[in-house]
């Protein structure tokens, strides 16, 4: 294979895992995050241990002018685009922070869709590309006391789902990850870590998601959702009427562990 990749949210969790793969594959990287530090040292694992170019790139990705940058800053047109960078945080929409919303929205969506928009137009003019867009599961239901966070991942979904369909003959294909939990830092920077569905026993392993996803994306898959559980459930997400898929979710949502 080989080429060249640009993961956001590199330096931990699915994001750091498909990296992984990439270079495995022979693929040269742009790895965007936050941590310059943990980036660097990924960033040299990488080089040393497949032989290929890494390029760190530490950034807040809230920003336009750092989205811009990372672009800019890019050697060339890309073959892989993976959006991966993202959080949650759990709490009522009414008590949470609002700047800490304001953020969320602005990675998972904004983010994800104008890193989009500037490297969409060099895959259309060689004719070729992939792009994965890390969704959730909870993209495809309401989710009280996550609010924004399933929301946004929606919106992730619905948008991954319309490029899938105007880019059908270009050459390109768009891939949505859905996974349930993921043992990653999620829950702690969402403040979660009480709640039963995000306990460290029951999510799934960072390097199988992102093995299945990578997988996907490589087969063009439009929508990817990890598990057998997961992929029943949002199928019968779509039979329940709404009130009831918002209750149980609710149920879910706040039951926690002592």
């Amino acid at each position: 294979m080989g080429g060249l990749a640009v993961v956001t949210g590199a330096s931990g969790g699915i994001g750091r895992e498909i990296a992984k793969l990439l270079a495995r594959d022979g693929y040269d990287l742009v790895l965007a995050a936050r941590s310059a530090e943990t980036l660097a040292g990924f960033s040299r694992e990488l080089t040393e241990g497949y032989g290929i170019r890494v390029i760190p790139f530490t950034a807040d990705l809230t920003h336009d002018e750092e989205r811009r940058r990372l672009f800019e800053e890019t050697p060339g047109d890309i073959d892989i685009l993976i959006n991966n960078a993202g959080f949650g945080d759990y709490g009522r929409f009414s008590e949470c922070e609002w700047e800490k919303q304001e953020r969320m929205i602005e990675l998972n969506d904004l983010a994800l869709t104008h890193i989009t928009h500037l490297y969409l137009p060099g895959m259309i003019s060689k004719g070729k590309g992939r792009i994965l867009n890390v969704a959730s599961i909870a993209a495809f239901e309401p989710g009280p006391l996550m609010s924004v966070y399933y929301a946004s991942k929606a919106y992730v979904l619905s948008f991954s789902e319309a490029l899938s369909v105007e880019l059908k003959d270009s050459g390109i294909t768009v891939t949505a990850l859905c996974p349930g939990p993921v043992n990653t830092g999620f829950a702690k920077a969402a403040n979660a870590e009480r709640v039963k569905v995000f306990r460290e026993s029951a999510g799934a392993d960072a390097s199988k998601v992102a093995e299945f996803g990578y997988r996907k994306m490589m087969k063009g898959r439009a929508v990817a959702v990890h598990g057998l559980t997961f992929k029943a459930a949002s199928v019968v997400i779509k039979i329940l009427p709404r009130p009831v898929v918002r209750k149980l979710v609710y149920l879910i949502q706040r039951s926690r562990t002592r």
